[in-house]
């Protein structure tokens, strides 16, 4: 056997936790993790939020972030010991030797400089090549990453390309200085599916085509089984199981990795369509500001009491912004909103405190939809009070019934945000939009920055507390899975349009529209293979037209 390139042997790794009211504490965050990477291999690494995923692969670069300490082990890269180098060798290999791709491009790149200046930047500084090597290499890289007129693409600034162009223009900066190893931080996660799987398959080629070994940590295992040849599944900072991708895919042995191949298994029966709408959108046009062209265009849905609206789409296709026209963020240029039979205005200061109550929201990210330095009794019993008038007892007892609806329970009324999982935390957002009694709830995109597993719990969790209260639900989301689990009746949405309708067993059945079926066959799918079938297809598809 080769020597490997990358050798973890027995990786601790620790941080020092600072609790409210507490002496400062340190916590293991890696415990005892060892691996080995060869030359040209790819190893993915997976688990749920706070598994080690990220600090692990950091600590091929010998860093640790946020204060954590590479207290024990080994990290061995081309043969040599990197835990306790010193400054100068840790500048001389990273960016060189390894590189790294994080999740969201768009915070990465200098706004103000183009992006043939930064892909190029690695490369110049530790002098792996000249200026003109550096850009024929970035544009060779731009062409194998299928991005657009790659001679030109690098004169751009970051504003002027797409998130999914923009995380292909991070691969090109990565791989430029000819690295040994690459580190691919969640790289697709931030991405709707159809930019997703043209970002993914541009990274399978450019790793089979520069022979670069990498790391690529996600929590989304289908994706990760089409670009790895080994998988290591990570739990509360220790190794679950570790395996050819092949065997953990058709044979996991842990209990754990077997749930998170099966995650998604809700089966909801769609609900038929019963009495009077809850909501009407007839014919609605909207527009931001002096804009020329409307974002939205002629939409229209309806949501019957008790069902569930998926509004679905690429991101761009208008889905949040339906939310915003829904909810008097944004009036309509055209077109009526009709809520429990009666006109609803356009603006949010013309509506009732009934037509507020009745009408809540839920939003994606969690961590900044609430106010940190308050409580979670304060944060739920905020519309107890404002709504309803609930004070002193009488509001602390539904704040504890709220919290066991959502199945918190005792304990958690006195903690803050901080406190909380990224889970916890949603589930404090769905009690604070069930205090209002509404009679329905728009759900944006509330389950697509949580892991798998969390999100599986919270999608069930919104289908339970639906049986129970009636509510309604417009549910935005690109995450087709997820349609699947919750939905009654979908909307697809493309450029500000809707391009399909209707309940989702007709939906998802073919014939299909061409963008639905693109949308439907992105679905990155846990088997083997599936990303090659499907580019296979399109390319079948591409030479047929």
């Amino acid at each position: 056997m080769p020597d490997p390139l990358l050798d973890i042997r027995n990786l601790r790794i620790e941080a020092t936790v600072y609790a409210p009211g507490e002496k400062p504490r340190n916590a293991v965050i890696v415990d005892d993790v060892s691996l080995s990477l060869e030359r040209g291999k790819v190893m993915g690494l997976i688990g749920e939020s706070g598994a080690g995923k990220s600090t692990i692969g950091l600590s091929a670069l010998a860093y640790g972030r946020g204060g954590i300490r590479l207290s024990g082990g080994e990290i061995r890269l081309n043969g040599r010991e990197i835990r306790l180098a010193s400054g100068a060798t840790l500048r001389s290999l990273r960016g060189k030797e390894v590189t790294y791709v994080a999740q969201s491009a768009a915070a990465a790149f200098n706004p103000a400089k183009r992006l043939m200046e930064q892909v190029t930047e690695a490369a110049l500084a530790h002098g792996v090549m000249t200026q003109a090597e550096a850009e024929a290499r970035a544009v060779d890289l731009f062409r194998t990453l299928s991005l657009p007129d790659p001679e030109n693409f690098g004169r751009r600034y970051p504003h002027q390309v797409s998130g999914g162009q923009l995380q292909r223009a991070m691969t090109a900066m990565a791989l430029c200085p000819k690295p040994d190893l690459v580190i691919f931080d969640e790289p697709t996660t931030a991405l709707d599916v159809t930019t997703q799987i043209d970002v993914l398959a541009a990274i399978k080629t450019a790793i089979a085509e520069t022979g670069v070994a990498a790391l690529y940590i996600t929590h989304d295992l289908a994706v990760v089984a089409q670009v790895s040849d080994e998988i290591m599944v990570l739990r509360h900072g220790k190794m679950v199981e570790h395996g050819t991708c092949q065997q953990i895919i058709e044979a996991p042995r842990e209990e754990y990795t077997r749930a998170l191949i099966s995650v998604r298994s809700i089966d909801h029966q769609e609900k038929s369509p019963e009495g009077e709408a809850l909501l009407t959108v007839e014919g609605v046009s909207a527009r931001y500001g002096a804009m020329a062209k409307d974002v939205l265009s002629d939409v229209s849905v309806a949501l019957r009491p008790g069902q569930t609206l998926a509004l679905v789409g690429e991101s761009g296709s208008g889905k949040s912004t339906m939310a915003r026209v829904i909810t008097g963020l944004l009036p309509p240029r055209k077109g009526t909103i009709t809520f429990d039979g009666k006109p609803l205005p356009g603006a949010l200061k013309d509506r009732s405190r009934e037509e507020l109550r009745e009408l809540q929201m839920i939003y994606q990210m969690a961590d900044v939809a609430m106010n940190p330095r308050q409580t979670v009794a304060t944060i739920i019993g905020r519309p107890l009070e404002f709504y309803f008038g609930l004070k002193g007892r009488e509001r602390d007892a539904r704040v504890q019934e709220l919290l066991d609806a959502i199945e918190l329970g005792e304990g958690f009324a006195d903690r803050y945000p901080a406190e909380l999982s990224g889970g916890q935390k949603q589930r404090v957002c769905i009690a604070r939009a069930l205090a209002a009694k509404p009679k329905l709830i728009i759900c944006d995109e509330v389950t697509s920055a949580l892991d798998p597993l969390v999100a599986d719990g919270i999608l069930k969790l919104l289908l339970d507390l639906q049986a129970r209260e009636g509510v309604a639900y417009l549910f935005i989301t690109h995450d087709i899975a997820t349609v699947k689990a919750i939905a009654d009746s979908i909307a697809v949405m493309y450029q500000g349009r809707v391009q399909r309708y209707g309940a989702k067993s007709q939906v998802l059945a073919p014939p299909f529209d061409d963008y639905t079926d693109l949308l439907l066959s992105s679905v990155p799918e846990m088997e083997l293979g599936w990303l090659e079938r499907v580019l296979d297809h399109r390319r079948m598809e591409s030479a047929g037209n």
